[in-house]
């Protein structure tokens, strides 16, 4: 019996609590039923006390939180309290209070009631964001507080009796559900004349756009980036309202669809909005966090400027922009900039960046370019290019050392994209000048390998320097302006890259990605400023030349090692192409300097998509009979000549395009002796399109300057593949002519008479051709054949000698071993010799005999 009491006690206690649990189950939905009957009966308008009596004494039994089973009938309460606010102000205050409850999180008594329950909470938190028409601040005050506590991240305790608070993710989500924020978004026009309330609601808007993309897109869905940006500009002594309308547009811009933010602030209302606010932030603004507040428009006017749409010329903004991207280098007399003073911090130099920026982003539109050529920009910027600014030199406060450099780095990066469509401003600055004199200086800086600052200086030192240099140049020259072209050469441009490309040539140590474009880019330069004169080709020389030679004479390793010297290989190719071929003088030095046996090499070992600018420029190279006699000569790898490199690449290539073949590599369809599998010989112009599109026709055309007897160390597969190349031309025209045939049979025209038998006539010798190729083919495998059963039988010749002359030695061998093992047979071989001694010493003396007699 002793035994039993505990656990009889526990049993007892366990009985009560889920007693005590029941009656206040029963009481709450006792009195929840009394709250909803006095309500909603129409008799008890009389009872006013009453009724806020007992909704205080729901208020004051509900601190800790709403049971999830309770929420509907909670919210019933709540709206029939809203509807009787406008004509009873004394139901605010009970409003306010229940409102406050309802930012605490619900109350679960099960695990399942969460997902239960959600349709239930979603909507009941809906309606909480509905409630703000309700025109009382304190009630939409406490509206805006109770959706950012229940939003809210942090951990709330345990409850009591058993039931416990919903998980904060939970709630999250459920607010997610509810497109309260969208519901927020569009009460923002009712708090016009109320500041503390719209702050608020700003705030929560802030909080719910801080890292949820759906609430982003619900606030979208409302217009919120034009709603907000619109009211930026309106006056609050705090502050407050430009810093919670930039944080929430900048949330929707990492959230929500950036097209859809710059496309809502691409109206005129924002814009003017941003302008007024960048103005007040710039010339008023003294604290470091309007600066920082100003810069970050710019970001925001950045990536506006990037919709065409955007009406940032039309509001005047541009204009702006212009005059404060161009100060403190340009003087000017306009009143926005007489008395702006910038302190030269961290916060400025971000800003002069953020402006070059938006030069850059605006330069595609023909007005904004107007408006730069007005505001001199082009000037300002060389003026930030000079290596020296005369600000340093006549004392006054400027940038630093390093904000300095950066800036000309930028302004560099600017200039690129400028200068090709502002090629007048460009060159009445005297631009070529003093980007030549930039890289003059870059080169013999003493620092050129050191570590450069900031984004752009990645390359190391005055390395950034020469890289955005060059690029300009690359720019510049891209534009296809003969004056500038001739300016540049002028200024002796053609013979300081050259000094470029020599300086980096000779220390392989500095060579990495931002070496190798600096490189790319020099050639390309060349390659534009010497295509076509030859007046240029003649300054790019031997010293020219030699650098291409040392280009080309680059390791295979480095070619495929990934750093990008495969890019550098094509960019040499083609200012060889550019600034070598058509020229005698720097043909012959290139030839001389043994280019073309680099050329066979570089064939030899490259990627078949290399081949096609290599077989290029030695075909040009062909004209020179000095290459052709450098192509005869070379010996490559395994020593193979040029004629059997060339017809290896035609081989490989028609594999490569589905060129039907017999296994020998004769003809296989006389009909389309050289068709590929993926041209369509009834398509318009395949056979010309073919032409340009594979290396067989240039391989042709090196084989007529090299000719086609007489090639010596070709094999009979050799000779079979190059019978075909030497009818390529031939197949062409028949294949051309078929498509002609082709075209008028499908366009229901027949030729005259004439003109049908000349087609005819023209198909039929195709074929032939074709037929009497093959038909040769077939002979020089026959000959092959007969030549490999002729060796055939020289080997059997030569194996049947051997094996004879190894009887002999066996047979010698065992006459010795006989002859020094068994003295008889040494006996007679003895007496065998002296017979034939003996024989031979009286032969002589009958031949005498014989003479005498006669």
């Amino acid at each position: 019996m002793l035994s039993s009491a505990p656990h009889s006690s526990g049993f007892i206690h366990k009985q009560v609590l889920s007693d005590r649990k029941l009656q206040s189950e029963t009481l709450r939905f006792t009195e929840l039923s009394r709250v909803l009957q006095l309500l909603q009966d129409p008799l008890s308008s009389s009872l006013k006390e009453r009724q806020i009596f007992i909704l205080k004494k729901l208020v004051k039994r509900c601190q800790r939180g709403f049971l999830l089973r309770d929420l509907a009938d909670i919210f019933k309460i709540v709206n029939l309290c809203a509807e009787r606010v406008s004509d009873h102000p004394e139901y605010a205050r009970v409003l306010c209070d229940l409102l406050q409850i309802c930012g605490l999180p619900f109350l679960k008594e099960k695990s399942s009631d969460e997902m239960n329950y959600a349709a239930v909470v979603t909507d009941c938190v809906s309606q909480m964001g509905y409630l703000m028409r309700i025109p009382l601040p304190e009630v939409q005050h406490q509206i805006c507080s109770s959706v950012i506590a229940f939003y809210s991240r942090d951990k709330h305790k345990p409850s009591f009796d058993g039931v416990c608070p919903t998980r904060a993710d939970y709630r999250a989500l459920m607010v997610e559900r509810s497109a309260v924020a969208e519901t927020l978004v569009m009460s923002l026009a009712l708090m016009e004349e109320q500041l503390p309330v719209k702050l608020r609601l700003l705030q929560t808007l802030q909080i719910l756009s801080r890292s949820s993309e759906v609430n982003c897109n619900l606030m979208l869905r409302a217009q919120a980036a034009q709603k907000i940006c619109f009211h930026m500009s309106e006056g609050d002594p705090s502050g407050q309202l430009l810093f919670r309308s930039s944080e929430i547009l900048w949330n929707l811009l990492e959230n929500g669809s950036r097209e859809e933010v710059t496309a809502q602030l691409s109206n005129g209302d924002c814009i003017a909005s941003l302008k007024d606010t960048f103005l007040h932030l710039l010339l008023n603004g003294f604290r470091h966090y309007d600066r920082q507040l100003r810069n970050d428009l710019l970001v925001l006017l950045s990536l506006i400027a990037e919709n065409p749409g955007a009406p940032l010329i039309e509001s005047g903004f541009v204009k702006h922009l212009t005059l404060f991207a161009t100060f403190p280098e340009l003087k000017s007399h306009n009143p926005l900039v007489r008395n702006l003073k910038l302190s030269f911090n961290h916060e400025d130099f971000e800003m002069k960046k953020l402006l070059l920026n938006i030069i850059v982003v605006l330069s595609k539109d023909l007005a904004a370019l107007q408006l730069f050529k007005e505001g001199r920009v082009m000037l300002a910027l060389m003026l930030l290019i000079k290596p020296s600014s005369s600000a340093a030199r006549s004392g006054r406060r400027s940038w630093t050392s390093i904000q300095q450099e950066e800036l000309q780095l930028q302004a560099l990066s600017t200039l690129s994209a400028l200068a090709p469509v502002m090629l007048d401003d460009y060159m009445s600055c005297q631009s070529n000048t003093c980007l030549l004199l930039l890289l003059d200086w870059c080169l013999q800086d003493d620092s050129f390998s050191g570590r450069g600052h900031g984004f752009h200086g990645g390359g190391g030192g005055k390395k950034a320097q020469m890289r955005y240099c060059v690029r300009v140049l690359r720019s510049v020259t891209s534009a296809e302006n003969e004056p500038l072209k001739q300016d540049l050469c002028d200024q002796g441009a053609v013979g300081q890259l050259l000094g470029v490309l020599r300086w980096f040539v000779g220390r392989p140590e500095d060579e990495d990605a931002v070496a190798l474009e600096i490189q790319m880019d020099c050639q390309f330069v060349l390659s534009v400023l010497c295509e076509g004169d030859m007046h240029r080709k003649e300054l790019f020389g031997s010293e020219g030349v030699e650098m291409l030679i040392q280009y080309l004479s680059l390791d295979a390793a480095l070619v495929f090692s990934g750093l990008g010297h495969n890019k550098l290989l094509l960019s040499t190719v083609d200012c060889l192409w550019s600034c070598v071929v058509g020229c005698f003088v720097t043909e012959d030095a290139f030839v001389a300097a043994r280019g073309v046996d680099l050329l066979l090499r570089l064939l030899q070992r490259s990627p078949r998509r290399m081949l096609t600018p290599l077989m290029a420029v030695l075909l040009e190279l062909c004209e020179n009979p000095q290459a052709v006699t450098h192509l005869l000569q070379w010996s490559g790898e395994r020593d193979a000549t040029a004629p059997q490199l060339l017809l290896h690449i035609w081989r490989t290539d028609e594999e490569r395009m589905g060129v039907t073949r017999e296994p020998h590599g004769e003809i296989a369809d006389v009909q389309w002796p050289i068709v590929c599998r993926h041209q369509d010989p009834s398509s318009n112009s395949a056979a010309v399109r073919d032409v340009s599109e594979n290396l067989r026709a240039n391989i042709y055309c090196i084989f007529c300057k090299l000719g086609f007897e007489g090639l010596s160390g070709l094999s009979a597969e050799d000779h079979v593949t190059l019978s075909i190349i030497h009818r390529y031309l031939d197949f062409k025209v028949g294949e051309v002519v078929h498509e002609v045939s082709a075209e008028l049979s499908d366009e229901g025209a027949s030729p005259v008479l004439p003109d049908e038998a000349a087609l005819k006539s023209i198909l039929e010798v195709s074929k032939a051709t074709a037929e009497s190729v093959r038909s040769l083919q077939q002979s020089i495998l026959g000959r092959r054949q007969q030549e490999e059963l002729q060796e055939e039988q020289r080997l059997y010749r030569e194996i049947r000698f051997t094996h004879k002359q190894r009887e002999i030695a066996a047979e010698a061998w065992r006459n010795y071993v006989a002859r020094t093992s068994n003295y008889s047979v040494l006996k007679a071989f003895r007496r065998l010799q002296e017979e034939r001694s003996t024989g031979e010493h009286d032969a002589p003396s009958d031949g005498e005999n014989t003479l005498s007699d006669q």
